[in-house]
């Protein structure tokens, strides 16, 4: 990697809170997500926003599953959204998404959502959104490894968090070169080219906007299980929402994440940790956070 690419080592800070403080001030998260089938994904990612601190969350999902997403936490809203004929989010759903976005501070795209053209073209017009803080995550990847140029529609702060086979697709199409073997140099190649802050999750997630670098020390095999990168998804999207820059939100994200994981680990085994054990640890997390 280039000389001028800044190691990041310190651990940004949650602000405080002051006694007067109301839950709008922390921040109003919508997280897009859920299908018949994947409606847990949604809920995931919800739970986690609500933990790690947002004030407001709303869930927008597809209709058929609203019901299954808002049994699962009562403190978030849920948002129905039209589906297609295999009970993914459709088309049909743009006016409301787009009136969703404009009441919330952040949007996190992904978790349980499904493929098709019609989300893609919903991504589009998400990413198109100039000044929106956008997070996006799991099958809104994979949608937006099929969007062709999609860095010169970029208007929103967008925010991808890959797995490295996420990472292999959302390379090959946009980079001609070979994806490197070294993830700190994939991760900040990819984010020069995309213009996204890139958190490329695995064994030491790696976060970078291209100029800046931190590898993360936290976490533990045990977290390679289902739902624990709609947890993550959640936890950034929360700290985005209470003011953090996106690039400190990430790396905080992904720390207080690990970390989450290792204390949940301590208790349950590594063979038996699960997402919502992650989920459960996130406030112990942030009392021993520095």
């Amino acid at each position: 990697m280039s000389n001028e690419i800044e190691i990041i080592t310190e651990i940004p800070k949650p602000g405080l809170r002051a006694a007067d403080a109301h839950k709008g001030i922390f921040g109003r998260v919508c997280i897009i997500g859920g299908s018949v089938g994947m409606s847990g994904a949604a809920a995931l990612a919800g739970r986690s926003a609500l933990r790690a601190g947002a004030g407001l969350v709303r869930v927008a999902t597809a209709k058929s599953v609203l019901g299954i997403v808002a049994s699962v936490e009562p403190c978030y809203t849920t948002i129905a959204l039209a589906e297609d004929s295999a009970g993914r989010i459709s088309g049909g759903a743009v006016n409301t998404i787009s009136s969703a976005i404009k009441e919330n501070d952040v949007v996190a795209f992904g978790p349980g959502i499904g493929q098709s053209a019609s989300l893609r073209s919903i991504l589009q017009m998400l990413i198109k959104k100039k000044g929106l803080k956008l997070v996006i995550d799991a099958d809104g990847l994979n949608n937006l490894s099929l969007i062709k140029s999609w860095p010169t529609k970029l208007n929103a702060e967008l925010i991808v968090t890959p797995h490295p086979g996420e990472m292999k697709k959302l390379w090959s199409s946009l980079i001609r070169d070979q994806l490197p073997e070294n993830r700190q140099e994939q991760a900040v190649k990819f984010a020069q080219k995309s213009g996204a802050i890139v958190v490329l999750k695995g064994a030491g997630t790696v976060v970078t906007d291209g100029k800046k670098v931190y590898t993360n020390k936290t976490g533990n095999p045990g977290m390679a299980t289902a739902g624990s990168g709609d947890v993550l998804t959640g936890v950034i999207a929360a700290l985005i929402g209470q003011r953090l820059s996106n690039f400190d939100a990430a790396v905080l994200g992904v720390y207080i994440h690990g970390l989450a994981g290792d204390i949940a680990a301590e208790k349950t085994g590594q063979v038996s940790l699960i997402a919502t054990d992650i989920i459960e640890a996130l406030s112990e997390a942030f009392i021993k956070s520095p």
